[in-house]
């Protein structure tokens, strides 16, 4: 038994000196290491400067100084206060002269057509009423077209439609006449009122009333306009004698054309 455990012994110890490295190894090694010499370190290369980068550097810096000069604005001069002026001395205005009252004749320039200033103001008197009857026969007119009723309203609705139509286009020629004669045209209510000898329903007649008024209103008309021709004749006035002579034949017919309605 005890063999046997020597032998065991001897065995590891075999084994543990096969294991270990030899000492001369390591020395021979290290003493190769230290021979070995060591790689300088490789020193970073130089920076050279040539003379041309030089010289090119130089001017791009020249170039960036007037860049920074010029980007900064000239202080301005101070501004001088402007010197303080007394102020004008103002002119009173004149006070304005009240306008002249408007004549019945407009007086710019003086008018010469052959017609004496008292026939042109005589004539214009009665062209004035017979504005004033033909305005008030186009109301009356006017006004029976839109309110007539009855079995004949489409015929009479038609009927005063043709009639009041062409009498407000002869308002225009008669008013236009009395201008070209230097005076003014009546034309407001108060002055028709004043002027026109037709007098108007207070009311909505029925519709052979109001035939009955148109004729009436129509006859006094052209009595109107038959006074004032004579006034332009014996004036020599033609064109006014010619436009009244085509309104007494309007208004004679209508008169005509309205009492043949009551027959």
């Amino acid at each position: 038994m005890a063999k046997a455990v020597k032998a065991v012994s001897k065995t590891a110890k075999v084994s543990k000196a096969e294991e270990a490295p030899n000492t001369d190894t390591k020395v021979a090694v290290a003493a190769d290491v230290k021979a070995e010499p060591k790689p300088a370190a490789a020193k970073a290369p130089a920076k050279k400067v040539t003379a041309k980068k030089a010289v090119a550097k130089k001017p791009a810096a020249a170039a960036k100084a007037p860049a920074k000069a010029a980007a900064k604005p000239a202080a301005k001069p101070a501004a001088k206060p402007a010197a303080t002026r007394k102020p004008a001395a103002t002119k009173p205005v004149a006070a304005a002269k009240p306008a002249a009252p408007a004549s019945a004749a407009s007086s710019a320039l003086k008018i010469d057509i052959g017609i004496s200033t008292a026939d042109r103001a005589a004539v214009v008197k009665e062209l004035s009423k017979v504005l004033a009857d033909s305005y008030t026969v186009y109301l009356m007119t006017h006004n029976f077209h839109w309110n007539v009723t009855g079995p004949m309203f489409k015929t009479l609705h038609e009927l005063f439609m043709t009639q009041y139509t062409e009498l407000w286009q002869a308002l225009d020629d008669i008013a236009e006449r009395i201008r070209a004669l230097g005076h003014y045209a009546p034309g407001t209510y108060a002055e028709f009122q004043k002027l026109s000898s037709i007098t108007q329903p207070a009311s909505v007649p029925d519709a052979t009333t109001m035939i009955e008024l148109l004729v009436k209103g129509n006859e006094a008309l052209a009595r109107t306009a038959r006074a004032a021709f004579d006034r332009a004749d014996s004036a020599d006035d033609q064109p006014t004698a010619d436009l009244l002579t085509q309104r007494l034949d309007v208004h004679e017919k209508n008169a005509w054309m309205l009492r043949s309605l009551l027959q």
